[in-house]
């Protein structure tokens, strides 16, 4: 991507970098109704998309959802709920929330509660990833499309403080022109398929972010060093769906000479210490992990070799370039708090939230794309013409 390209591109959000907190819903004094639909024992209430609520002043919580009694009991009490229901669709139809929390991290659910919040006119806040395939993805924007309703996607990068110094850093050209984006996996006991689903989500995310939309994907999954084949097609863990591989490698191509790549596999040294995402320009490297308060450091030196130019590597933090960072979100609950605030923004502002329903979609359009490669031995053209899950056509 051309510097001038990402200045425009970018333009708007160094504008509006600044959070700003929502008005309050409707009548003076009012606050948006909110209801969270949890599954104990089976995705749970994701990363804390359920007490987000309580840090924020222009929402109260009306009612939770759980089928597992124990769970709805603790939730109920946890949120200071004065009602909770054992069938979701019961409550969305009995409190007419104005937002949901769609929290289970596990993906069979996802495109049900979707439907049922469309189907009763809510937004969402939503667990990543969104889905298990194109398929429901498609047919959940076209749900909420119908009903003008926004869903917001927890790809908590997105809202970082720190995001906006790192776009300065770009939009002035101290890293020249994106060559390449390189990201992988926790590459845990997960590498492979999971990871791709799971986290590669983040960086996925990211890379679109940087880059904007890809043209193509060719990629290559293995099991047990060998190409995968429909015999080693299984159901992920949590409910994921079709997953296969324990090495993948995946190549994108962005606009101009950009170019994109992920891979993961189930490592014997260093898992989890190479999750990120690295940012190659003609003038230098920058560096991150994924999350609100990322770990960001860039370095200006167009030969990619600090160690022999001694260039100096510099922080970016929430509080600008080459400062130390101050801020913390181990639990995710600054993250979460951030995501909320800006759904409330969209609605109010009828705009689209900054990880909305349609970055969701591309994020998984993207990790799917590498199964549909994979599938077709060949490079594949995005968006994809086919909206079935490639494991299923192998």
């Amino acid at each position: 991507m051309k510097r001038r390209e990402f200045i425009k591109d970018t333009a708007f959000a160094l504008a509006g970098a600044v959070i700003v907190e929502p008005h309050h819903a409707g009548a003076k004094g009012s606050k948006y109704r909110v209801a969270v639909i949890g599954r104990t024992g089976k995705g749970n209430y994701g990363h804390g998309l359920d007490v987000v609520w309580n840090d924020i002043d222009q929402a109260e919580v009306v009612a939770v959802a759980d089928e597992d009694p124990k769970g709805r009991a603790a939730a109920a009490k946890r949120l200071e709920a004065p009602r909770a229901y054992a069938d979701y669709r019961r409550m969305l139809e009995k409190e007419h929330p104005q937002i949901v929390s769609v929290a289970p991290r596990w993906l069979d659910c996802h495109r049900g509660m979707v439907l049922a919040c469309a189907e009763f006119g809510c937004h969402i806040f939503l667990e990543k990833p969104m889905c298990q395939s194109l398929e429901q993805a498609d047919e959940m924007v076209a749900a909420l499309e119908k009903r003008s309703l926004k869903l917001a996607i927890a790809h908590q990068t997105r809202y970082s403080p720190a995001l906006r110094h790192v776009q300065e850093v770009i939009a002035r050209g101290r890293l020249g022109d994106m060559l390449e984006l390189r990201g992988r996996g926790k590459e845990d006991r997960r590498g492979g398929g999971e990871d791709l689903m799971v986290l590669g989500t983040h960086i996925i995310d990211l890379m679109r972010y940087f880059a904007g939309d890809p043209q193509w994907c060719f990629a290559r999954v293995r099991d047990g060093g060998k190409p995968v084949t429909k015999n080693e097609v299984r159901d992920g863990a949590e409910g994921i769906g079709q997953l296969a591989g324990d090495e993948i490698h995946a190549t994108y191509r962005f606009e101009g000479t950009t170019m994109g790549y992920f891979s993961t596999h189930r490592a014997k040294h260093g898992a989890s210490k190479r999750f990120g995402l690295h940012i190659y320009g003609t003038k230098g490297i920058l560096t991150m992990t994924t999350g609100a308060v990322p770990d960001i450091w860039f370095v200006e030196d167009a030969s990619w070799q600090p160690g022999r130019s001694k260039a100096r590597w510099k922080q970016i933090s929430s509080g600008g370039i080459d400062r130390p960072e101050t801020l913390s979100d181990s639990n995710h609950r600054f993250g979460n708090r951030l995501v909320a605030l800006d759904l409330i923004r969209a609605i109010e502002k009828d705009t689209q939230p900054k990880c909305s329903m349609y970055d969701g979609r591309a994020a998984l359009e993207m990790i799917l794309a590498v199964y549909e490669s994979h599938r077709q031995n060949s490079p594949v053209a995005l968006p994809l013409k086919n909206r079935t899950h490639p494991l299923s056509l192998l």
